[in-house]
């Protein structure tokens, strides 16, 4: 396989038949099957004509709570071959590596103890300069061959000699021509390299090789140029950073040199976590779209600061980044980081209230780079802005860092009360309602005028979040008025937004004089040249443009969403939420070649999703709706399934899921690659939380708690995978107990919550020897466990049945 190099000239492209340099030109084995459940694929091949049996397994390893290893940038690919007949067999693996980097490049060899193999690298002496990449590709083979050159002529003379030393038996005979082909291939360098590793296998026997492919490109540049679109790229840099790895690692070879040596840990681990995730007794188009997601992380759609810090795009474009400043609104929705690597999480925080937090308390949601180099260009938006005080309510309740949060608690502190500030231009609430009136910027890229539930949902469960916070710092008087604050919002949305069916939005769209006290206000991000009142008023149809009205929204219970993840409860009235997920089920989720769709197109035909917005009642709908009504978002779409599930509706939450991951399964779409604003969308990662949800996870580590209760069993039993609380495992329920085993990380357990039980728990057993357990109603009580990574802790459940619970064939 040809890695590395992907020109762009119009030789190579549509119209000019398949990429030669992809080998689609050579004779290949006639069938091959195909397993990938993220982060492994595992590809078999086989043809009558070869004499044996091949599997090639990639992956890169993803450990959860291990950061540093998870971030390692490299691929890994073990090669397997089996010799079914009496003879020894040689069988040859190659690895061919292009020069894809800025040209010119120079290549050599790679010799180091257990590393064999070959070093691409731009040609420039300046190793700070942000052009400066390298390229390993290495083996620890015992028997290797190299080429640092493949031939080099005109046409298609490198192929046409590739393929013939390939077919010669015996190594590859060395190629070195000591120089770059700057002047090779219309301008460009087109040269490439190869390392390949022999290996004999005994009759009957199976052996594997390993290829690690290895990056480095230690300088990150700010191509781009705030506010400016970011396929926009500037003639010069306007800002310089090391990428994080660049501190931890000198180099490619320095990186193949670990992976190599600690090859069978890094994979074990990485496969650990696989199966555990997709032993869970979860209906399949959930773990598929919870693990399927994670590939985000390992996109360009990610990367880490120079001190750490994570950092993220809304998603990418081929060559850029597509939305910059880890968008506190889109990034609402992913619920991976904070459960896999809640340390990463947690910068975030940290950097959004040290860096992004206007005077006044409000939060701009895209944060700017390099870090400190704050802008006024992108306003304080209403769901991302609470959406951190519940974000950093969850990051609290899994690392149980008092501390942490007594740090970030005053900007945090100042953000929640941005909301009835003099000095909040956009006049939230200024009586302290608990409602937000004013207007409200928002993840659909413009604004809302008037009281809504999704809006005013995030504010509510900020507030209750925020009080909880408060008590835990020993602010009693703050607690105290945010509660009040919320509870006069909570009866308010009750009494007003409710139309019997489903929350609507509170607005006269023909009151013209709503946008009155905003008309000298600041400019709408991504809109220019238009005020407030061009903006929002349609002169001919004498109405409010860009309002819900009497919408059916997808998102109207969000903040909901975001409480029942992290054990806060309800915001909103039970009831009317569970009406009101029945009614999106029942007007937006469809047959996708049923409704006119203005906006981005990702579903059509047969198939199935649930639009952003509808209008049931049509008198209610706004002649300019607001934008993207009648697409699917696909992270709002899990969101919305994980929300049936927790109202009972299991069946339904799993069709919703199931429809978004149709449209992925690898036939008509790539299966890790979600696309919204570009491809890799963060907010796809929503998919995750079903994995919280549905095993009822419940965490608490400053308690020393988590707890399990199951909304679904498999014949009357439950396993899932969890993880959080600084440790992470898989749960079993049934056949009368549970079963809790560690994979990684340590957990001091003093509380574990339990499914309503018929009887008292316990005994309770920590590898197999009896400790003392006092068990609760709905509670299991320890002494503080010190369980670690390969600890099994086993509780009786007596009574227990789950078989009321919807079963998971029915699903």
């Amino acid at each position: 396989n040809r890695t590395g190099d992907f020109p762009a000239d119009t030789s190579r492209n549509f119209g000019f038949g398949a990429r030669r340099d992809s080998l689609a030109g050579m004779p290949h084995f006639k069938t091959n099957s195909f397993d990938g459940r993220f982060p492994v694929a595992r590809l078999e091949f086989e043809d009558e004509k070869f004499p044996g049996e091949v599997a090639l397994t990639a992956f890169n390893p993803f450990i959860p709570l291990n950061d540093r290893d998870s971030s390692i940038p490299v691929a890994m690919f073990e090669i397997a071959f089996t010799n079914p007949t009496d003879a020894p067999i040689t069988y040859s693996a190659v690895g061919v590596v292009g020069h894809g980097l800025h040209p010119p490049t120079k290549a050599r060899r790679v010799n180091r103890k257990g590393t064999t193999g070959v070093k691409v690298m731009t040609d420039e002496p300046d190793t700070s300069s942000p052009d400066y990449a390298e390229i390993v590709l290495a083996t620890d083979s015992a028997d290797t061959s190299r080429q640092v050159h493949l031939y080099r002529g005109h046409w298609f003379d490198a192929l046409e000699v590739y393929w013939k030393d390939l077919n010669r038996p015996g190594p590859f005979a060395p190629r070195d021509y000591g120089t770059s082909d700057t002047a090779g291939g219309m301008g460009r360098n087109r040269d490439s390299s190869l390392v390949a590793a022999h290996l004999t296998v005994a009759p009957g026997a199976t052996e594997t090789v390993r290829f690690a492919l290895c990056w480095y490109t230690p300088n990150f540049r700010k191509y781009w140029i705030t506010p400016v679109w970011h396929f926009r790229q500037p003639s010069a840099a306007v800002g310089q950073w090391k990428n994080w790895y660049a501190t931890e690692w000198t180099g490619a070879e320095t990186i193949a040199a670990e992976v190599l040596a600690r090859w069978d840990e890094l994979r074990d681990e990485t496969i650990k976590f696989r199966d555990a995730v997709y032993s869970s007794t979860l209906p399949l188009p959930v773990i598929d779209a919870a693990a399927a997601n994670l590939s985000i992380l390992k996109s360009p759609t990610t990367l880490r600061l120079e001190d750490g810090t994570f950092y993220g795009w809304e998603g990418c474009h081929p060559n850029a980044g597509s939305c910059e400043g880890s968008c506190t609104h889109v990034w609402n929705y992913q619920q991976a980081l904070p459960f896999l690597y809640p340390a990463l999480e947690r910068s975030m925080r940290e950097a959004d209230y040290k860096y992004n937090l206007n005077p006044a308390g409000g939060l701009r949601f895209r944060l700017s780079l390099p870090l400190g180099t704050n802008y006024e260009t992108e306003r304080p938006c209403a769901d991302g802005q609470f959406g951190n005080i519940l974000k950093l309510y969850r990051d609290w309740k899994l690392s149980g860092d008092v501390e942490w949060l007594k740090r970030l608690w005053p900007a945090a502190k100042r953000s929640i009360e941005y909301a009835w500030s003099a000095d909040n231009p956009d006049r939230w609430d200024p009586e302290q309602t608990g409602v937000l009136w004013g207007r409200q910027h928002h993840t659909l890229d413009m604004e809302l005028f008037g009281p809504n539930s999704w809006l005013t949902g995030f504010y509510l469960g900020a507030l209750k979040a925020a009080a909880e916070m408060a008590e835990v710092l020993g602010e009693a008087d703050t607690a105290v008025l945010y509660r009040g604050i919320y509870e006069r919002g909570r009866a308010w949305v009750d009494q007003n937004l409710f139309n019997g069916e489903h929350f609507v939005q509170e607005i006269d769209l023909s009151d013209r004089s709503i946008l009155t006290p905003f008309i000298h206000g600041e400019k709408s991000a991504g809109v220019l040249g238009d005020t407030v009142e061009q903006l929002y008023w349609s002169s001919e149809h004498k109405e409010l443009k860009y309002q819900l009205g009497g919408a059916c929204l997808i998102d109207q219970a969000l903040g909901q969403w975001h409480a029942e993840l992290y054990g806060l409860g309800d915001v909103l009235d039970r009831e009317k939420v569970a009406t009101s997920l029945k009614a999106v089920y029942a007007h937006n989720f469809v047959r996708l070649g049923d409704i006119y769709n203005p906006c981005r197109v990702f579903g059509l035909d047969d198939e199935e999703g649930t639009v952003i917005a509808t209008w049931p009642d049509e008198s209610k709908k706004p002649a300019v709706p607001v934008p993207y009504a009648q697409e699917t978002m696909h992270g709002m779409e899990y969101a919305f399934g994980q929300m049936l599930m927790a109202h009972g509706m299991v069946a339904e939450g799993t069709k919703v899921t199931a429809g978004v991951r149709d449209r992925y399964d690898g036939a008509k779409r790539n299966p890790w690659n979600e696309i919204e604003c570009g491809s890799n969308y963060a907010r796809s990662m929503a998919s995750w939380g079903a994995m919280v949800m549905l095993s009822g996870f419940s965490f608490d580590a400053a308690r020393g708690h988590i707890g399990f209760a199951p909304r679904l069993q498999s014949d009357g039993a439950f396993a899932s995978f969890w993880s959080g609380a600084n440790a992470y495992g898989t749960v079993e329920i049934g056949n009368g107990r549970l079963r809790l085993a560690l994979l990684g990380g340590g957990l001091d357990l003093k509380s574990l919550g339990l499914p309503p039980l018929g009887g008292p728990a316990g005994p309770a057993k920590l590898n197999g020897r009896s400790v003392s357990v006092d068990a609760g109603d709905g509670v299991a009580l320890f002494a503080g466990l010190e369980l670690k990574s390969g600890d099994t802790l086993e509780l009786a459940l007596p009574s227990l049945d789950l078989l009321d619970l919807p079963d998971l064939v029915s699903l």
